[in-house]
């Protein structure tokens, strides 16, 4: 840990020496100041945990001092240094701010105590910024990319459920991104500043599960040489995220269960349940409607999870959002490897589109860090892009190609809806009879393709073009 950093400002160049002297021996690293605008200068450039002024300078007012250290640091603890006979000002001066005062001749026991104490609120209101920022870092929009409709309407759904206690499952395929849903969820309830503690459970030996979930006492079984808080206890007052909560072996289930029922866990090896305070947030990769049928999960499990279920989708079905992704992890990789990557060719680009990427955001996060580790220009070339090639039904197809796949597809439906009956069939379609004919020859159709085809019918494609002119007077 860095030394905690103190300017002391007196124009007593002896007492100066000497607290500067004393402060380095209790391991601060104290910078001292014969004046107050040497002080104001240095506070203007410099960091420090604590000021400590003498009450009454050769020319400035130590309160004059304290009160520009508060207009450029407004948090800094300052200590006013006193004469015996000047205790009220010192007394007037905590009432305008002053942490607290010491008289002249100091005790160097109450300096560090009194230092210590107003240290550990510094330290206390520098952890609360942090968090504080770390929650507003990871819960604002702008650090998550939505710019597809999905990922704009799940927002919304978390938004609504994110400063409720209700028990979240969330739903998606692999590396789409769940926890990072969890995540934002914590960091925009009432428990942002309190824990997230994430466990995988499909990554828990079976034996070792119960003791990790709730604790255990020394000596609970082979092993346990020390007791052990469970996540559960780690949690309290945050939020608890159980990921492929479907791989939970289905003995511990119950356990889970009455621990979010009661509020309650009882370590392994002890008969004293302690009271929780936790916020669950479950994910699975699973069908768990299918897990109950199968025996595998149980069921008042289940409705008890899944108060607010929410759907993560996954990348194939959030293809706007690909561009954003792949140049945010582009410049993350550039940045790691210190390359000056300016983004994709238009042809990378278009792979990246294309790919079926069945390891979602995962898959193009690995897929876009070998492309920077590989790459020897600052633009990224399409044979960088190593993503799995597109099956015939999952490629994005031209959408004239589309296009043509669909009217034929559509053709062939209305042709077996009408038996063949092209009168019917171009009323359905919304077209002249001439023009549904000239469609069903640019796709090779005929009107015996339907299953059963009547005689009438036939008549009617004999009759099709006399009676084009006739249709359009109609129609």
């Amino acid at each position: 840990m860095a030394q905690e950093r103190i300017l002391v400002v007196d124009d007593d160049k002896g007492l100066l020496q000497l607290l500067k002297m004393r402060l380095t021996a209790m391991g601060f690293d104290a910078v001292t100041c014969p004046t107050g605008e040497e002080a104001i200068a240095e506070a203007r450039h410099d960091l420090f945990d604590v000021a400590i002024t003498d009450l009454r300078l050769r020319n400035q007012d130590g309160l004059a001092v304290m009160e520009q250290l508060h207009l450029l640091h407004p948090t800094l603890p300052v200590l006013i240094l006193t004469a015996h006979g000047s205790i009220p000002n010192a007394v007037e001066a905590v009432q305008k701010g002053a942490y607290g005062y010491i008289t002249k001749p100091f005790d160097d026991v109450e300096l560090k105590e009194l230092l210590e104490k107003a240290l550990a609120e510094q330290r206390s209101h520098k952890e609360l910024e942090r968090l504080q920022t770390l929650a507003k870092e990871l819960a604002g929009v702008e650090n998550v990319v939505a710019r597809s409709v999905e990922m704009q309407t799940l927002l919304q759904q978390v938004a609504r459920v994110a400063d409720t206690d209700a028990t979240i499952c969330l739903y998606g395929e692999t590396g789409t991104g769940k926890e990072v849903i969890a995540r934002i969820i914590h960091c925009n309830s009432k428990r942002a500043l309190e824990p997230f503690i994430a466990i995988n459970c499909g990554a828990i030996p079976e034996s070792l599960f119960e003791s990790e979930l709730f604790g255990h006492v020394k000596g609970a079984f082979t092993g346990a040489y020390d007791s052990k808080r469970g996540l559960f206890q780690s949690a309290d007052g945050g939020t608890l995220f159980l990921d492929e909560i479907g791989e939970m072996p289905l003995a511990l289930q119950g356990k889970l269960l009455r621990a979010l029922q009661e509020k309650e866990v009882q370590p392994v090896g002890t008969e004293l349940p302690v009271k929780i305070n936790v916020r669950i947030v479950t994910a699975t990769n699973k069908d768990l409607s299918e897990a109950i049928k199968n025996g595998t999960f149980r069921e008042d499990l289940y409705y008890r999870i899944q108060v607010v279920p929410l759907t993560v989708p996954p990348l194939r079905e959030r293809r706007a959002d690909i561009p954003a992704l792949a140049e945010l992890f582009l410049q993350q990789g550039g940045k790691r490897m210190n390359k000056d990557l300016r983004g994709f060719l238009p042809d990378a680009m278009h792979k990246l589109m294309l790919s079926p990427w069945r390891g979602n955001i995962r898959e193009l996060e690995n897929v876009i860090e070998n492309a920077a580790v590989m790459a020897t220009q600052n633009m990224i070339t399409a044979d960088l892009i190593t993503c799995t090639e597109a099956s015939e039904d999952e490629r994005l197809k031209p959408l004239t190609k589309a296009k043509e796949e669909f009217e034929r597809g559509y053709l062939k439906e209305v042709l077996q809806s009408t038996r063949g009956n092209i009168s019917r069939a171009s009323l359905i379609a919304g077209r002249y009879r001439a023009d549904f004919y000239k469609l069903l020859k640019k796709y090779g159709l005929h009107p015996s393709d339907a299953k059963v085809v009547k005689k009438d019918d036939m008549e009617d494609e004999s009759e099709g073009s006399s009676d084009a002119s006739k249709q359009e007077g109609k129609l």
